[in-house]
């Protein structure tokens, strides 16, 4: 029989530290994060997301001949196998974004130059071509649906802003760009979040690059971890006018109504990220005409924490700030993976490089002791043995 510490239940696995890691880490008393020691604030401010996503797959900054050498890896690397293009050309226009991105890179193994080589070199040059391709994904399929000729990158353009020219078709202008290329270093990790537990279990199996990261993105699409945002904004847009704020969000409230955008299973304090998103919600809300939406926010932001004692997190003002950008709504959760996906690659990385099988167990709630009886002698509502299991519902992580 298990031991009682065998046995010990946490629900969502909370508090449970499952491996170490030098990736990333999330202090929830202080409201801090750090990506391999390096403070969240300090690469918002001062890096950009090519930088940040070599330091999360290789550990270190890059020296200049280093980050020219990675940004040229990447831009060779942005085309799509023609098997891939296909898989996007033949999705449904209605399709959602999320299962066809999803779809898409599990098709670009089949021409990946390493498909067959499952070595750590190998592995980071997949993670390498993940990086690059998913913007072009994003991009492709968007353009496809609207009725537009997909577009090639620009070789001239950073990451950032190739997804946004991929998408609407014009060079992004430059606040515009870093506050994406601000944004995209945000989402890049969080630690063992839900996607990223995902792709660590998927790669524990020895599983290759691409088996992984299409789990995250099948994780990150689950409407409790990535999406919240997308359902911000719709807050945001049926509400309409600062003035109405308060009250619907009273009446929401009064409704039990969860707020999308507050509260997280770490943070015990602000969200850190969400200081910098906060700030470009005003500043490109302004520049646009738009700041309607950031003066909702702060209304909604103040009665949330002043009632209810919530923060808001990374979602919440992303929302605006993707909105006043021009991105659609439901591209918001596939913006997410093209920036996650640097956070989940160096995860399997880590994973395989002293890899052992997660294999956890659970708290075994059913019936006991149960004998097989012949199928003429069971009764309309089951087997005749008795000792029925427990019931009970899941509530939200």
């Amino acid at each position: 029989m298990p031991t009682a510490a065998e046995t010990a239940l946490s629900r969502g696995l909370e508090g449970v530290v499952a491996n170490e890691s030098a990736i990333c880490y999330v202090f929830g008393e202080e409201g801090r994060l750090i990506y391999r020691g390096y403070d969240i604030h300090d690469l918002a401010d001062h890096s950009t997301f090519e930088e940040t996503a070599y330091l999360l797959l290789k550990g270190d900054l890059p020296t200049r001949e280093q980050l020219k050498t990675f940004a040229a890896q990447l831009k060779a690397a942005q085309k799509l196998d023609k098997v891939v293009q296909r898989v996007i050309k033949d999705a449904p226009l209605s399709a959602n974004p999320m299962n066809v991105l999803r779809t898409a890179v599990s098709a670009s193994v089949f021409g990946d130059p390493d498909r067959h080589d499952n070595s750590a070199a190998a592995e980071y040059r997949k993670a390498v071509r993940l990086i690059a391709q998913l913007p072009t994904m994003v991009a492709m399929f968007h353009r496809l649906r609207n009725g537009q000729k997909p577009l090639a990158p620009r070789r001239g353009l950073a990451l950032a802003a190739n997804l946004l020219y991929m998408t609407s078709g014009a060079v992004p202008e430059t606040e515009v760009e870093h506050a994406l290329d601000i944004a995209l270093i945000l989402h890049a990790d969080h630690e063992l979040n839900a996607s990223t537990f995902a792709a660590r279990v998927i790669a524990a199996t020895l599983a290759d690059m691409h088996g992984a990261v299409t789990g995250a993105i099948a994780a990150l699409a689950g409407p409790l971890h990535g999406g919240a945002n997308t359902e911000v904004m719709k807050m945001l847009l049926d509400i309409k006018t600062p003035d109405r704020a308060e009250a619907w969000i009273r009446e929401a409230l009064a409704r039990k109504q969860k707020i999308m955008g507050f509260g997280h299973r770490v943070y015990r304090t602000e969200d850190p990220r969400a200081a910098h998103l906060r700030r470009m919600s005003e500043e490109l809300g302004r520049k646009a005409g738009q700041s309607q939406w950031f003066a909702m926010q702060r209304t909604i932001e103040d009665l949330m924490k002043r009632d209810k004692g919530l923060y808001c997190n990374v979602d919440f003002y992303s929302a605006s700030t993707y909105y006043v950008m021009g991105i659609p709504l439901d591209l918001y959760t596939p913006i997410f993976a093209v920036s996650r996906v640097s956070g989940w690659c160096a995860h399997v990385l880590e994973q395989h490089g002293d890899n052992r099988l997660i294999r956890p167990r659970a708290e075994y709630v059913g019936a006991m002791d149960r004998k097989w009886v012949p199928v003429r002698k069971r009764g309309e509502g089951g087997g005749s043995s008795g000792g029925g299991g427990a019931g009970g519902g899941e509530g939200p992580a």
